[in-house]
């Protein structure tokens, strides 16, 4: 439990109701895995709009969750928002993707979902 996110800050905005941190276990769920796959999909197309669109909207989530890679995606992000033609972002997409899919997993199995 707890290897690829942290739930220290969830159960502080939770005041520790097990019921609402299963819920934003839930949202998690719900919400970051589409948003991965938009983002993936921007920077795979070079639509940088959309890009910093994805990032920008999964940082708050990653942020709380604690997934220990919101620096890389506000690179994928900036990469998006100054359209950095130069800039070859996929690896630091990889690391965002990876711990995304990593806590996916995770929050499944801790959360019995």
């Amino acid at each position: 439990m707890e290897q690829h996110y942290k739930l220290f800050r969830v159960r502080e905005l939770a005041d520790n109701d097990e019921d609402f941190i299963a819920t934003l276990a839930e949202a998690f769920l719900e919400e970051v895995p589409e948003d991965a796959e938009r983002l993936k999909k921007a920077v795979a197309e070079k639509d940088y709009y959309n890009t910093y669109q994805a990032a920008h909207k999964m940082k708050p989530t990653i942020d709380l969750f604690e997934l220990g890679v919101l620096d890389v995606l506000i690179e994928v992000q900036d990469w998006g928002k100054f359209e950095k033609r130069d800039l070859d972002i996929s690896s630091q997409l990889e690391i965002v993707l990876s711990a995304v899919e990593n806590t996916i997993a995770e929050i499944k199995s801790d959360f019995n979902l």
